[in-house]
């Protein structure tokens, strides 16, 4: 069983494997283990929750470079015009608030391992940079005329599509050709059988002992009702789900709105995952009254994520 820290964004670690032994998850401890000794490039992908940044943690634990830094970073979190200043670095007075110089998060990589998150939520401008950063493996600093020679593996991740934001013109396709060199699809929750169950007996064990608060019991009905679920926040979810259990006492007596609706008439077969990240997302957003910062910390996501796809979906 690959070891590594279970850690998603926002919260302290949980656990100390990438949990699960369903085929999916299988496949993906195996393409991890063959990718990691090797200085490749690796773009995962999957929906928010799915547990990216995990795998990223793995790759990098199992590499040559596991004693050297692991620097992730957002690029859906950044502001558009720190975004530049935060990875490449900048000198003093390059602009009006650089009161000295920096060292960008590139650099500060030197050595060990960048994972750049949300990748398709880069500026459109910086993606050039980035594509020449890859090829070179140099990084001039904001107001530098001089380029700096460093040394990081680069590991990427989106949840978005990005073929499709090639063909809109969002995203560069040289630099979607260049980063997709070897490409490990995160399963969602949902098909990874009784996974779940052991996702849930972890962090039933976990939470209590964080909050000072007794377990609650997962019996055979909670156990069934977490196996119907479709989960389509994915692994962020349930353990949300698990806190707020432990916290309240009691498994609430439904999930979501307590029907799986593969089972509702009308509705058979699978939705596609873009489909369940759709009525998802809504869902959140209409439980936070449309406040699309809120939805997007809940969501663990960036609010340009969530701006995109509502006018995709013309919300």
């Amino acid at each position: 069983m690959l070891r590594q820290e279970l850690r998603l964004p926002g919260h302290q670690p949980l656990g100390d494997r990438l949990f699960g032994n369903s085929k999916a998850i299988q496949l993906v401890r195996d393409t991890v283990a063959r990718v990691a000794p090797l200085p490749t490039s690796v773009l995962l992908t999957g929906m928010s929750g799915t547990g990216k940044e995990v795998v990223a943690r793995s790759i990098h634990a199992l590499s040559t470079r596991a004693d050297k830094l692991f620097v992730p970073v957002n690029c859906g979190a950044i502001p558009a015009d720190m975004i530049e200043s935060e990875l490449f670095g900048h000198l003093k007075g390059a602009f009006t608030s650089a009161g000295r110089a920096r060292e960008g998060l590139f650099m500060h990589a030197h050595g060990g391992t960048i994972f750049l998150d949300e990748i398709g939520d880069l500026p459109f401008p910086l993606q050039s940079k980035l594509l020449r950063v890859l090829e070179d493996r140099r990084v001039r600093p904001v107001g530098s005329e001089r380029e700096v020679p460093f040394d990081a593996r680069f590991i990427f991740a989106t949840n978005a599509d990005l073929e499709r934001r090639v063909e809109e013109g969002a995203f560069r396709a040289d630099l979607y050709f260049r980063i997709n060199v070897v490409q490990i699809a995160l399963p969602p929750l949902r098909d990874r059988g009784d996974d779940v169950l052991e996702f849930a007996s972890m962090f039933m064990r976990e939470f209590p002992r964080q909050l000072g608060m007794p377990p609650i019991a997962i019996d055979e009905p909670i156990r069934a009702m977490l196996r119907r679920y479709d989960w389509p926040g994915n692994i962020r979810e349930l353990r949300n789900l698990i806190e707020r259990t432990v916290i309240l006492g009691a498994f609430p007596a439904d999930l979501g709105s307590g029907v799986d609706r593969r089972e509702i008439p009308g509705e058979t077969g699978r939705q596609t995952l873009a489909d369940v990240e759709r009525r998802h997302i809504l869902a959140v957003l209409r439980e936070v009254g449309g406040d699309r910062e809120e939805a997007a910390r809940r969501l663990g996501i960036s609010r340009k994520t969530i701006d995109r796809k509502c006018v995709s979906w013309n919300v």
